[in-house]
């Protein structure tokens, strides 16, 4: 006499399972539960590698800094590291200030400003410098070609920074004028404490 096998299921109307069916959708849960096993598993071993590329306590420790700038003459710039990368703090000359607030921004290969504390405007002097009088340029120190670092003090064919691996040339408001390099040196997010004091980040 046939009876209905002990591992079978019955349906949602009631029906008995075949057993066809109840091996069916055992096969279909053990699936599903390697596949999540595997899910987990790949999560738990891949977790360790990105968390290691998020920053270090130290770097974190710096992310902002405070920068004394008293003692810096006009036509002078201190370079300081922050977030492991160089940072120029230059006081402009009005010479300077005069040439780049006269560029066209036609003649600017990138005419967008690149600058974290004024979003989405373009790359005239104004827009680029710490202070409305132009006095003042704070840039992230490193070449937006392949990351090397520019040499500054008026170097280069347009009076600024210069990048001898490739030869991208900036002006004196860090913008690209001439060479490899698509943009412009990034400005990071800056304010004045005092007349003295600058901090970054």
């Amino acid at each position: 006499m046939y009876s209905q096998p002990e591992n079978s299921g019955i349906s949602k109307g009631g029906r008995p399972l075949s057993h066809a069916e109840d091996t069916g959708s055992r096969r279909d849960f053990l699936y599903v539960a390697t596949a999540t096993t595997g899910a987990v598993a790949v999560g738990a071993a891949v977790w360790p590698l990105v968390d290691q590329m998020n920053p270090s306590a130290d770097v974190q420790a710096l992310s902002s800094i405070e920068i004394d700038i008293d003692g810096i003459e006009p036509g002078t710039q201190i370079t300081k590291k922050w977030r492991g990368k160089p940072v120029f703090i230059r006081r402009r000359t009005a010479e300077e200030i005069a040439e780049s607030r006269n560029t066209p921004l036609a003649d600017l290969p990138d005419q967008t400003s690149q600058n974290d504390n004024k979003f989405e405007t373009d790359a005239s002097d104004e827009n680029r410098t710490l202070d409305e009088a132009g006095e003042w340029l704070v840039m992230i120190g490193v070449c937006t070609h392949l990351g090397c670092i520019p040499i500054g003090d008026g170097a280069g064919d347009f009076g600024g920074w210069f990048c001898p691996c490739h030869g991208s040339h900036y002006d004196a408001a860090g913008r690209i004028r001439k060479g490899p390099a698509p943009l412009n040196l990034l400005v990071p997010t800056s304010e004045f404490l005092s007349d003295t004091v600058i901090k970054l980040g």
